[in-house]
């Protein structure tokens, strides 16, 4: 067994380390609305859930190469709000897309062809291709890592205020894990099904 201590190495080196074991990693496929109204998508797949009471969910932001905060990160915290999407097979070459580094004045959701869908109890809209999205008011925006003058990332918390859920996959409260054909994250440019479950009883 390897022991690495993460201080004798490269920040990349222990990124490659995070990323190839920590698998397979859900993906937030997440929307904003600049200051200006532009539209931005981009995906994530260090995010999790945070509590359900009341539900809330974490993603976490990588600062730029410049320490800059992307534009998820900078419109989230200035407006507020922000859309998780699950992602999920049927749309995955176009979230794909949307990792495309555009300018804050472009939408990576016009760029992928997706398709804008308004949300209920918030300004920021979602997109209709997803089976399952979540309508985020933002809880804390957390700057962690890095130093205090320049933080590696941007954790954001959002309380979730509406689910949408594709009818076909809902049943008695619970999700249809198989109809919705999730996709999340290995290492470099591979990405996992869901593959085969199994069932294991907890002990009480």
């Amino acid at each position: 067994m390897l022991s690495i201590n993460p201080e004798s190495q490269s920040a990349k080196d222990n990124y490659k380390l995070l990323i190839g074991s920590i698998i397979p990693r859900p993906i937030a496929f997440v929307t904003t609305l600049s200051e200006e109204g532009v539209l931005n998508a981009a995906p994530f797949s260090f995010f999790n859930i945070v509590t359900a009471n009341p539900p809330m969910v974490a993603v976490s932001v990588q600062r730029k190469p410049d320490g800059g905060m992307k534009d998820t990160a900078r419109n989230a915290a200035a407006r507020g709000q922000f859309v998780v999407h699950i992602a999920d097979e049927s749309y995955v070459d176009a979230m794909n897309e949307t990792a495309a580094p555009l300018a804050s004045d472009q939408s990576e959701v016009a760029l992928a062809g997706l398709t804008p869908v308004a949300s209920e109890a918030i300004q920021v809209p979602g997109v209709s291709e997803a089976k399952v999205r979540m309508e985020c008011v933002l809880e804390q925006s957390l700057p962690l890592g890095g130093t205090a003058e320049e933080p590696a990332c941007d954790m954001l918390i959002g309380r979730v205020v509406r689910f949408h859920v594709q009818e076909a996959l809902f049943d008695n409260g619970r999700i249809d894990a198989e109809g919705l054909a999730p996709v999340s994250r290995l290492a470099g440019n591979d990405y996992s099904r869901l593959g085969e479950t199994f069932t294991i009883i907890r002990p009480v």
